[in-house]
């Protein structure tokens, strides 16, 4: 048991934590048709709209966050904002199609912005060809925000 404790939290920090309970709570016995099930459903929902996406595009091009960055640890104690923050990134891990972030501009108190490029599956050299024609036409990837 001390092993798996030390295993399961070493270079975790409490948001990575509470994600990986509330993950093993809901996949835990009699959860399981009220949680993963319907959750399967969504995700095949998903990487189908997906598919429909990609038969008119290349690439989609889309916020990383909702909202600029935080300043570290701004956000620790409230759970419930941490997850939101996550709203545009999740879309691409439940599909299971490649996506990447690049800086993309700073907010006006100077915290950075990012752009997040998804592609249909088998596309990492397509997005990394988008991602580096975006940073030669622009020079958000060379500027630091201030910490």
């Amino acid at each position: 048991m001390e092993m798996y404790r030390r295993t399961r939290t070493a270079g975790f920090g409490s948001e990575v934590q509470r994600r990986i309970i509330l993950g093993t709570y809901a996949l835990s016995a009699g959860y399981y048709d009220a949680y993963y099930r319907k959750a399967s459903q969504v995700r095949t929902l998903i990487m189908r709209d997906f598919e429909k996406a990609f038969a008119n595009c290349d690439v989609i091009a889309s916020p990383v966050a909702p909202t600029p960055a935080f300043e570290i640890g701004a956000k620790v104690d409230d759970p419930l904002r941490m997850y939101l923050s996550d709203v545009f990134t999740l879309s691409a891990n439940l599909a299971g199609i490649p996506a990447l972030s690049v800086p993309c501009g700073f907010s006006s108190a100077g915290l950075p912005i990012g752009l997040q490029l998804s592609g249909p599956h088998f596309s990492e050299a397509r997005l990394l060809n988008v991602a580096w024609q975006f940073e030669q036409a622009t020079d958000f990837h060379l500027k630091k925000p201030p910490l």
